[in-house]
């Protein structure tokens, strides 16, 4: 179920609420089938109290419209739909739709939301892959050109059956991105909020900055670099969140649009730029470029930069971080 399963207030001290109680804050949730986090410094237990309500309402309602899984859903909606007649959906979401092809034009189809076409057919709790005949057949709905807008009727459409959208690469970025501007109408200056391996960190640590590590690929508890960042977005991801392995082959959820499979060139990436719908996105598209091409379209960008963990293990950084001005505060600490 991926619903709110429960949550957590912690903080320091714990006066009565209302009076003098500056402190950090932490507010903890499970939805969207991860872990959302945040944590903030706040004047009083009040001001923090509405803050971390607020932010976890905005992931939720985003959770209800953009969830494939769903059934209720906005994206359910569309995916049973749209191949037969245009749907009209919320400015949100065609926005977030609009950005998403975009990416899929700038990335040359490895970010590509119609990935789903042949993504359902795989379940990673099962250890169940489809075979090459049904991946042909599948892959031929894959391409965001079968996603048709039409921006005055405020509708999409699909271009053939058998298209399906999911976008997983994009909404946990989103409702990190989201959080951010909550935490700021609250007059938040300092705090992080993350959505899996989706995070965004706001001001500093009082006076230190925010110190964020990025986790081994293959050595569970161990870290591979240690980045000091304020007022950016960072995003990991790796072959090592859902996955199973068959005939020596690990098959995990992030797939080459293009072929279907898992590609096997990377472990991990870890994007850093100023949003996190961005970092979300640059960081499946590095992972399907592989880490030349990945790392020409992360220079291609402005603001963005990367760390890379290539199959033998391999670290391989942007040009920001090697000449230690990141699109972060900071740099890397191996």
């Amino acid at each position: 179920m991926l619903g709110a399963l429960g949550h957590v207030l912690k903080r320091r001290a714990n006066p009565p609420i209302g009076e003098s109680s500056a402190a950090w804050y932490v507010r903890e949730e499970t939805m969207m089938a991860t872990a959302i986090r945040a944590e903030l410094w706040a004047a009083t237990a009040d001001q923090a109290q509405a803050a971390l309500d607020a932010v976890m309402a905005e992931m939720r309602r985003i959770e209800r419209s953009m969830n494939a899984f769903d059934e209720a859903s906005d994206l359910a909606r569309i995916n049973r739909e749209a191949a037969r007649a245009p749907v009209a959906i919320g400015a949100e979401l065609f926005r977030l739709i609009e950005r998403a092809l975009a990416f899929s034009r700038r990335s040359e189809g490895a970010f590509d939301i119609t990935f789903a076409s042949v993504g359902h057919l795989y379940d990673y709790r099962r250890g169940i892959a489809p075979d090459e005949a049904a991946l042909v057949r599948a892959r031929e709905a894959v391409g965001h050109v079968n996603v048709i807008l039409d921006m005055e009727a405020g509708t999409v459409a699909f271009a053939k059956p058998g298209v399906r959208i999911d976008l997983g690469g994009f909404a946990k970025g989103y409702a990190v991105d989201q959080a951010a501007r909550i935490l700021s109408h609250h007059g938040i200056a300092h705090a992080t909020v993350s959505a899996g391996g989706d995070s965004r960190v706001i001001g500093d640590r009082c006076g230190r900055p925010w110190t964020i590590g990025i986790r081994h690929p293959r050595r569970a508890g161990e870290m591979i670099a240690v980045l000091p960042l304020q007022d950016v977005a960072i995003s990991t991801s790796g072959d090592y969140e859902r996955y199973f392995e068959r005939d020596g082959v690990r098959c995990h959820h992030i797939l080459d649009p293009r072929t279907g499979h898992s590609p096997s060139a990377i472990h991990s990436v870890t994007i850093l730029a100023p949003d996190a719908l961005t970092s979300e996105g640059v960081s499946k598209s590095v992972f399907v470029l592989g880490v030349e091409r990945g790392l020409q379209f992360v220079e291609s960008m402005p603001g963005v930069d990367a760390i890379v963990v290539d199959a033998v293990g391999a670290l391989h950084y942007s040009s920001g971080l090697q000449s230690g001005n990141p699109a972060a505060a900071g740099e890397t600490q191996q």
